[in-house]
């Protein structure tokens, strides 16, 4: 199986992503690669280099992908506990079925490999930073347009949701009742603490 004529790198990339994604690093064969990409073993390293090589750019390109996703939603216009609600719920149940049970591609990674490779735990924990950030953004934004407590622990607040956030995937792949994990998405918002004009007394 040489290089196909019009090979199309970025193609083969996404196709590699999908492989890893679905299968894991460790139970992803060279052979698996090369059949999906249409590769012969002397092919593919060439282009890639090696296995590992591969994992790493399909890690960056899930990320991408992914991170992109994050930023927009958490951008996007509204109370901010909408905001993170809608994100959060959208985590369960915005991908298709075999999404849901592949889950997270970097938490999986991050889950498989944990620090035993050092190039795929900078990759794993600069996704992870994206999100915090996305989410402090968020909740800064509230804080200051008085839809959240002006004392909030912004930094406390993040770490909570952020861990919501990896429990959701880890739950989703295990194939948990959404109404459940819906119910614990709304109590992590509650968490947050009530608007302060709420607090008021009429």
């Amino acid at each position: 199986m040489a290089r196909p004529r019009g090979f199309d790198a970025q193609k083969a990339l996404a196709k590699a992503t999908d492989v890893f994604w679905r299968l894991g690093y460790h139970a992803t064969s060279v052979r698996d690669l090369g059949a999906e990409l249409r590769l012969t073993p002397s092919s593919l390293y060439r282009t890639f280099s090696d296995k590992h090589a591969l994992f790493l750019r399909a890690l960056d390109h899930y990320r991408a992908t992914d991170s992109a996703q994050a930023e927009e939603r958490l951008s996007g216009r509204g109370p901010c506990r909408e905001v993170l609600r809608t994100w959060l719920l959208w985590l369960v149940s915005g991908g298709d079925d075999d999404e849901a049970r592949r889950g997270c591609f970097v938490v999986n990674t991050a889950t498989e490999l944990g620090t035993t490779d050092p190039d795929v735990q900078r990759r794993t924990e600069a996704a992870f930073d994206v999100t915090r950030q996305a989410i402090a953004g968020v909740l800064r934004r509230g804080c200051r347009d008085g839809e959240l407590p002006a004392d909030l622990d912004i930094d406390a607040a993040v770490e909570l949701l952020f861990t919501t956030v990896l429990g959701l995937r880890v739950r989703e792949r295990a194939g948990h009742d959404p109404a459940r994990l819906a119910a614990a998405i709304d109590a992590a918002i509650r968490s947050l603490g009530p608007a302060p004009d709420s607090t008021r007394s009429p």
